[in-house]
């Protein structure tokens, strides 16, 4: 990164803390309005969007809820819902296995690569590697490779967002496979959700959507997670139990984005879904340790809220 992008980092933490100290009731929580005045504050460039989800009565509150931001790999959470989904209704058992072959890898294929590496030690051109196994890859360690041949599989882009609108969700579209679906520019729909529609439609999952079984193994999935241990979770009460999905963008003149999608379970309630979208607005391959840190406030924010 940039000298100028390191004086941002230093930037946005100051912002950050201050904001956090601004925002704090006299009973050192956050109620009502406050909540949704906590977020924006937290906004210093770019564009922050979160939804904080209550599932005990499905009451939505945050900053920026029904804005367009990227999915980047936040859509991989659904996307294992949908193999749950289809399975359960007799379409593809979750034991079915899937070619994975070198020409599919990508940069990012934590699990798919060593699959493929291993193989070729075994002279076989190919690996395989089941639906359940590519779904666990996609979810927890955000394995591009197990995203596109699952969702070929699935149908493609169009079917996943067939499976957002048949699940209430009139908002979610994918439109591209990885990685050409984390390349969202401004003004283009394409490959994009809002912090309100994505939240809502993993509280349906996980609301009745998927089967009891499913529901487990996904929340496992999650968290398991570990690409978010600097994001959100982060900043949550040590007691309270989360996991979530991340996605993050970027690249040569893209802003680089740094989402997070998290269940929670704060002790003694019901759940929370928080969905949150920050699109940088600076340009670059990586979020900087100071664009996590905004994710984090955002978790600390939630936690004294609840």
């Amino acid at each position: 990164m940039s000298d100028s992008h390191l004086d941002r980092r230093t930037f946005l933490l100051s912002v950050a803390g201050t904001a956090l100290a601004s925002c704090r009731s006299v009973e050192n929580g956050v109620r009502g309005t406050d909540l949704e005045q906590a977020l924006a504050a937290l906004e210093s460039g770019g564009r922050l969007g979160v939804a904080v989800l209550d599932t005990r009565d499905g009451t939505v509150r945050g900053h920026r809820l029904d804005e367009r931001f990227a999915l980047c790999s936040t859509f991989k959470l659904t996307l294992a819902a949908m193999v749950f989904d289809r399975a359960a209704s007799g379409g593809s058992a979750l034991d079915r296995r899937l070619p994975v072959g070198p020409a599919d890898l990508l940069k990012h294929a934590p699990v798919t690569r060593a699959a493929v590496d291993a193989a070729a030690r075994r002279g076989a051109a190919t690996a395989e590697l089941t639906l359940v196994e590519l779904a666990e890859a996609a979810q927890t360690t955000s394995d591009g490779v197990a995203a596109n041949i699952l969702l070929r599989d699935l149908g493609g882009p169009a079917a996943f967002t067939s499976f957002c609108r048949r699940n209430g969700d009139e908002v979610t579209r994918l439109d591209r496979y990885e990685p050409e679906m984390n390349d969202v520019r401004t003004g283009d729909a394409r490959d994009t959700t809002s912090p309100r529609a994505m939240a809502q439609l993993v509280a349906r999952l996980f609301g009745g959507v998927l089967a009891p079984a499913a529901r487990t193994t996904l929340r496992t999935w999650m968290l398991a997670t570990e690409t978010g241990a600097e994001r959100v979770r982060k900043g949550l009460p040590s007691d309270w139990v989360a996991g979530d999905k991340t996605g993050t963008g970027g690249g040569d003149d893209v802003s680089i984005k740094c989402n997070d999608v998290v269940w929670i379970e704060p002790p003694g309630r019901a759940p929370l879904v928080v969905a949150v979208y920050y699109d940088t607005g600076v340009c670059g391959d990586w979020p900087s340790d100071a664009d996590e840190a905004v994710l984090a406030e955002v978790g600390r924010v939630v936690g004294r809220s609840g």
